[in-house]
């Protein structure tokens, strides 16, 4: 389990556009990876346009935001195209980053028990340390959830 102080582990992972991203691209840069279970679903959705609409606040504090799922490329093109998300999305169709960040596990949704990707956003240090793990994301103001922290 990955805790706050801990070296976020390295990814290799293709965008929509089939492009590799290693975590060591981003060297120098803070990060909001932020984990979420699918494109095109409703609190996803919110959760996606609400870091879209505030996609400016968060540049200008210097993160770099990305998303993440286990959706495929071609999944998240539509997903990018239909909400005009200015930032990257990492398909990770093997759950490798997805496990290795450690949130793959049980979920409940409407009464029923399955296992998914657990809602989580990890703020990444420019040295490559995990900050702040958010596992509480507030779908509708997620963006000023990350601004905070990076303002405490």
């Amino acid at each position: 389990m990955l805790k706050e102080g801990d070296k976020a582990p390295d990814f290799g992972v293709k965008d929509q556009d089939g492009r590799l991203h290693q975590l060591s691209d981003y060297k120098g840069k803070k990060i909001a990876l932020y984990f979420y279970p699918k494109d095109l679903t409703p609190g996803c959705t919110t959760q996606s346009c609400n870091l879209r609409d505030n996609y400016t606040d968060l540049k200008k504090a210097g993160i770099e935001v990305i998303g993440v799922s286990a959706d495929t490329e071609k999944k998240h093109v539509q997903f990018i195209d239909k909400h005009q998300l200015p930032f990257t999305l990492l398909a990770d169709t093997d759950k490798k980053l997805i496990n290795a960040y450690g949130v793959w596990g049980p979920k409940k949704f409407m009464g029923k028990e399955f296992d998914g990707i657990n809602r989580t956003t990890f703020i990444i240090d420019e040295q490559g340390f995990i900050k702040k793990i958010i596992d509480k994301v507030e779908t509708k103001n997620h963006a000023e959830q990350i601004l905070n922290i990076l303002n405490n």
